[in-house]
Formats: structure tokens, C-alpha cells, sequence
């Protein structure tokens, strides 16, 4: 993986083993872009990414079915996108800094960054038309996880919501914000004035200080991740020319998942299990000898621990109490030299602020569904089928 942004023209051409000049042809025929680099009109810089993108391609000539098995695993990128970079240990949402954004702007702001381009678009006003099995269905599952009300409510919605096979770009960003609010209306059972984040405290918490604050951050860290496997679900479906509906839909299924975002669910039972700070040692060590995993934490995308969780946990420790979650953190590292990941520091805002079970997998899934609108306005813009191929491996045909 690239670890450097640009390099000059003498680094570029060692990388792809080629001579300057056809270094600079290739230039030409806009596969490696460039740009000044200060030091004379000459002097260039040359995009690492795009060096890196031609030696791939050289490499699939050679071995591509090993270049397309590690495009699937953490590997290179399949799908051209100006959401969200990942480099260097940090997230950067359209090049600004994630971390940084969750402390300084509200969660609808990250929302119009993420689908319009920037923080200052105020996202759309819209009111909530539901169909008449509305109030009955919703009556019928009041005891259901607040997720699992999310996806059988989200579909039938999208029953009377004809708006959302419009797939222009200004009506998807409508659809979007009548997505988000639906989660809402699920979440808090009615429709009341504020933020996003400002509302669910009022639901969840109202006597926590600062809890409003807290959520918004959680909201903004958790709203995209790249090509993460429910972003590029949701890509999937928006390809085959689905509505918003059906590919954040399609983003829930994949996210409910224990190797994704339910590994919260994964992480809250550990800390049932551990229960007491004393017991935090015995309980790591046993699932170790065990041989155990050990849920929330450690990240292969951040080798040196997961800045999003960074942020939250010194967020949330200036604020509330949080001897058993930080306990369980340095206990872990302490032993195996893993440091938090998202899941953990989601369900230690949960332990922090007293929120009912299940809460860190909605709070989840209501900041992701920000960056899956983002993902699918690119891909209905490409128009084209996401539809790889596969490398059969199974009994072959008699001939």
C-alpha cells in the first residue's frame, strides 16, 4: 500500500520500472496524474496512487487471479471514490480530517459534506408521508430491537414513497433525508424539533451532561469507512438500479453482521461478562487460554489503533465516569498489545451514558446511513453494474 501521497518524477519511474519520458506519456494519456510542485514551472509531483494503480495493473498480467483475491480482503481498491480516505492511521472525510470534524461540526453537516460537498448546503426539509399499515405493524413489533424495527419499517415505507425511484441525484438527496428521518421517527416514536444528536439525548438521556455532544461525535465517526462491506452492499444494489430504500436496506443486512457492526453486540456481552474493573484481568486471560477472540479491538486498517475510537473515548472519559470500560482497554493491551477499535469505543459511550442494549448497533447504523447515501449518489451517477466475476473452482463439466 501507497504510504506517501505524490512522488517526483525520478521515484515514479523506479516504481513502474519505465524511463521518464514514458513516465510523462503516460501523463498525457491521464493515467498517472501530476501537478506543480513548487521549485520552478518544471518541477512536478506525480500522484502515488495512480503509480500504484499502474504496477497493480502490470501485476494482474501476470497473476491476475492473485491481484482480484486480494482486491476482496483489505487489498486494492475496486471502485473509484471522493468520500472518504484512509491513510496514515487517519480518516479524512472529502479531505477533511474525521476526527477533527467530530468535534467542531453536527452530524447534518458531515451528512451535506458527505452528499453535496460541504458543511454550509443546509440537507433537505422533509416531511414523512406514511402508508396506512403505518401504525398497526409498528404497534405490532414495539418489543423488537430498535434495529430490527428498522428493517422491516424501512421497506414499507418505501412502499408508498414513489418519489424514491427517482434516481437524479437532487431527488436522491431528498430520499436520503426521508430515510434518516424515518430512523428517527423509529428510534424516538415521534418527530421533535433539534439535531439529530440533540434529539436522541432527549430520548435516551436527558439528565447526562454533554450527551448531546457525545452522540453527535459517535454520529460523525461512524458515518463512513470506504469500501466497508454494508457501503459496498449498498453499492451493489444502487448498481442494479434499486431505489435508496432497498440499497440501505441491503447496508442493514450487512452491517447487523458480528464481523461488522455487530461485533457491538459482541463487545457489550464481554463487558457483562467482565461486570466488576477487579474481574476485567481474569475474564481477558480466561477467553485468551480459551482461545477466544477478544470482540473490539485492534483494526487492519490502523495497525496503530483506530483513531475514531481515540477521539471518542478521551471525548467521553473528560466527561462521565468510565472505570470499567477503560479498565477492559488497558487490560487488553496490557496483554495482547491491541488498542480499542470503533466497536468498543461505541459500546463504552452506551456504558458511559447509560443507554439501553443494542444502542451502539442503531447508533451505527443511523451515522452510517449517511455515508451509504453518499455511496450510492456516486454509483447511480456512474450508471454502471457493479458484476465481477468468479474463479470457478468446482467439478468440471465432462466433456
Amino acid at each position: 500500500m501507497v504510504k506517501v501521497r505524490y512522488l517526483s518524477a525520478q521515484e515514479a519511474a523506479r516504481e513502474l520500472d519505465i524511463s521518464l519520458p514514458t513516465l510523462y506519456a503516460y501523463v498525457s494519456r491521464g493515467l498517472i496524474r501530476s501537478e506543480a510542485a513548487g521549485g520552478g514551472k518544471r518541477s512536478r509531483r506525480y500522484n502515488a496512487e495512480d503509480v500504484q494503480r499502474l504496477k497493480d495493473r502490470k501485476a494482474a498480467r501476470h497473476h491476475p487471479e492473485k491481484l482480484a483475491e486480494r482486491a476482496l480482503h483489505f487489498g486494492t481498491p475496486l471502485l473509484d471514490s471522493a468520500l472518504t480516505l484512509i491513510e496514515d492511521g487517519r480518516l479524512f472525510y472529502r479531505g477533511l480530517n474525521a476526527c477533527q470534524l467530530a468535534q467542531s461540526v453536527t452530524f447534518e453537516q458531515v451528512a451535506s459534506l458527505l452528499w453535496m460537498g460541504d458543511t454550509m448546503t443546509t440537507l433537505p426539509a422533509v416531511g414523512l408521508v406514511l402508508p396506512p399499515q403505518w401504525e398497526k405493524v409498528r404497534s405490532q413489533i414495539a418489543g423488537w430491537p430498535l434495529f430490527e424495527q428498522f428493517q422491516v419499517l424501512l421497506p414499507l415505507a418505501a412502499a408508498g414513497d414513489a418519489a424514491a425511484y427517482d434516481l437524479r441525484s437532487t431527488s436522491v438527496i431528498q430520499t436520503g433525508a426521508r430515510i434518516l428521518e424515518l430512523l428517527m421517527s423509529v428510534t424516538m416514536g415521534e418527530q421533535t424539533p433539534g439535531s439529530i444528536a440533540e434529539r436522541l439525548a432527549q430520548t435516551w438521556c436527558p439528565d447526562k451532561s454533554g450527551a448531546a455532544t457525545l452522540l453527535n461525535a459517535a454520529l460523525i465517526l461512524c458515518a463512513d469507512h470506504e469500501l466497508n462491506i454494508s457501503s459496498f452492499t449498498a453499492r451493489c444494489v444502487a448498481s442494479a438500479g434499486s431505489t435508496p430504500y432497498a440499497a440501505v436496506s441491503a447496508g442493514l443486512c450487512a452491517l447487523q453482521g458480528t464481523k461488522h457492526g455487530g461485533n457491538t453486540s459482541r463487545v457489550e456481552a464481554l463487558m457483562r461478562e467482565v461486570g466488576q474493573p477487579a474481574q476485567s484481568r481474569q475474564v481477558i486471560a480466561d477467553r485468551l487460554r480459551r482461545g477466544e477472540a477478544i470482540p473490539g479491538f485492534g483494526h487492519p486498517l490502523y495497525p496503530q489503533g483506530d483513531p475514531r475510537a481515540a477521539v471518542l473515548l478521551n471525548m467521553l472519559s473528560a466527561q462521565h465516569e468510565l472505570e470499567l470500560p477503560l479498565t477492559v482497554a488497558q487490560t487488553v493491551m496490557d496483554l495482547i498489545g491491541e488498542p480499542p477499535n470503533i466497536d468498543f469505543a461505541l459500546v463504552a459511550l452506551s456504558y458511559g451514558l447509560g443507554l439501553p442494549p443494542g444502542t451502539p448497533l442503531v447508533l451505527f447504523a443511523l451515522g452510517r446511513t449517511a455515508g451509504w447515501i453518499g455511496h450510492l449518489l456516486e454509483q447511480y451517477a456512474t450508471d454502471r453494474l457493479i458484476r465481477p466475476r468468479a474463479r470457478y473452482v468446482g467439478a468440471l463439466p465432462e466433456r
